[in-house]
């Protein structure tokens, strides 16, 4: 694999699925762990990433040098190339060499992953530094130049060891797979062997080792990609001995409990449907804090697991349908990526409770488990299904949870749903819903004055979820959900649309 350290860039996540594309497996772990935790027979090629601090600073985040010391080829980006001067010996600058956005480098030397152009082409990159490498370590040579930084990239003569200044990672540097590219499969000598066949037969044998019969396991089934390709690759392994439960939480899109339950009862799962609305609702009663939120469901979600568990004979794991960005986003160390929002389904399970864990996609993006199951032959009506949270509508109700702000909320995204279906954009978004914000404001309706709460639209592009842009949608189709959401939906007086892209906000309010 190649190994990322993560010193906190907004790209990190970026730079791992680039990797992937090559069909080379990618982790990333943060800039404070030691080498001693990871089985390093198995990294072929190390990647230090951007981030936002200094690396003179005082408060620069805690790093191995060991890592430096490492048999395997290194490739610095931005922050990482910084840090690779600095531990050579090299001098930093910061101030007039800034630079943030588009830019043009020059290449000066057309050697190791720069071999794909000659000297003195020009490539568009992106930039984003206020730090700059002023005079280069012993034994480095400079690869590139731009009018912002003299030394826009590096390598040493010797040693396998490349930095850039600039982000290769990102859309707008277009060679930037190419350098990505030149530097796993031709420095790292990575082979394209990592394939969603290969995972599915991998992670069969490796599940049917870990629940050897008689041994049974459960499942938690929302109805998304991820649970959903979950079950049905662990049922591969484990045939009848998985048992799935649909739980209603009363926090579900309108009339979507009934349609779940008919797409996976076509998928020959063995699911049973369990109604836990009431017990939801109470539990939310008067919470407001969206992590209480989040925490209190995770909490009830166990609880209900472990008592429908009870009914069945010999249940010892559990399967949950964690992602890759739901692990990073609930990380907390100095530096790297901060917690963003506790994640119900990461962090393991409470000592009480004897089930072992099964995550077949803790290191996987979502559409490389979209991927794996067209593999596994799905249905394309569940894989482009947008995803929804964990939690459910208790995120995208602010302030407090009512039966009666469900029930508002559900019918104002189900106005919004069916028009961006009938405008055949479905597909096409990561990700459109509605939000239902804790404000009232003033309205007239019928000559007479309302004061009446508002309704959010949000829809994004994402490849991941780990950023986003927000979607570009026709006036027409925001003035029809406007008028159906006012007129249909009592209790609404107002609509507004959130054009907010991650960073800086989350695709989710909450």
């Amino acid at each position: 694999m190649i190994l990322i350290l993560d010193f906190g860039s907004q790209y990190t996540q970026l730079i791992a699925r680039r990797v992937r594309e090559f069909n080379v497996y990618s982790e990333v772990k943060p800039c404070t762990s030691d080498p001693a935790s990871v089985d390093l027979s198995k990294v072929k090629g190390l990647i230090l990433s951007g981030g936002p601090a200094s690396v003179t600073d005082a408060d620069a985040p805690a790093f191995n040098s060991e890592w430096l010391s490492l048999n395997v080829p290194i490739l610095g980006i931005c922050y990482g190339m910084q840090l690779l001067a600095h531990h050579h010996g090299g001098t930093l600058g910061r101030g007039a060499a800034r630079e943030y956005g588009p830019s043009t480098v020059t290449i000066e030397s057309s050697y190791g992953i720069f071999d794909s152009w000659k000297k003195g082409e020009r490539l568009a990159v992106w930039m984003s530094h206020g730090d700059h490498v002023e005079k280069l370590p012993s034994g480095f040579v400079s690869a590139a130049s731009s009018g912002g930084a003299p030394i826009a990239a590096m390598y040493h003569a010797t040693k396998p060891i490349f930095a850039l200044q600039f982000h290769p990672e990102v859309v707008h540097t277009p060679e930037g797979k190419t350098l990505l590219k030149n530097f796993v499969y031709g420095s790292a000598k990575c082979a394209p062997d990592w394939t969603p066949e290969n995972f599915i037969e991998q992670s069969v044998k490796r599940i049917a080792e870990q629940v050897p019969a008689p041994a049974q396991a459960i499942c938690a089934l929302s109805g998304g990609v991820d649970s959903t390709v979950a079950a049905v690759l662990v049922a591969r392994a484990l045939g009848e001995r998985l048992h799935c439960f649909f739980v209603d939480t009363g926090l579900m899109r309108k009339n979507e409990a009934a349609s779940v339950m008919a797409r996976l009862n076509e998928l020959d799962l063995s699911v049973t449907l369990v109604d836990a609305r009431e017990r939801f609702l109470g539990e939310l009663k008067g919470v407001s804090d969206p992590e209480k939120k989040r925490k209190i469901i995770g909490r009830v979600f166990i609880e209900v697991f472990e008592e429908h568990a009870k009914s069945l004979k010999g249940v010892t794991h559990l399967v949950q349908g964690t992602l890759y960005p739901d692990v990073i986003e609930s990380v907390s160390v100095r530096g790297p990526s901060a917690t963003i929002k506790t994640h119900h389904n990461v962090g393991g399970l409470p000592e009480r409770l004897k089930f072992s864990l099964i995550e077949p996609f803790r290191e996987l993006f979502k559409d490389e488990v979209r991927v794996l199951g067209r593999e596994l032959h799905m249905p394309q009506e569940i894989l482009q299904r947008q995803p929804f949270p964990g939690p459910g509508l208790a995120v995208r109700i602010l302030g407090e949870i009512t039966p009666e702000r469900v029930r508002t909320l559900q019918e104002a995204d189900h106005i919004f749903l069916e028009e961006v279906r009938a405008e055949g954009l479905y597909a096409g978004l990561w990700q459109s819903f509605a939000v239902l914000l804790p404000v009232k404001s003033v309205g007239v309706m019928g000559d007479g004055r309302t004061y009446e709460e508002t309704i959010a639209l949000r829809a994004v592009h994402s490849e991941d979820g780990m950023t986003a842009d927000w979607a570009f949608l026709p006036e027409s189709l925001l003035r029809r959900v406007s008028n159906r959401i006012v007129n249909e939906v009592k209790g609404v007086n107002r609509v507004v649309l959130d054009i907010s892209s991650k960073p800086p906000a989350t695709i989710e309010w909450e």
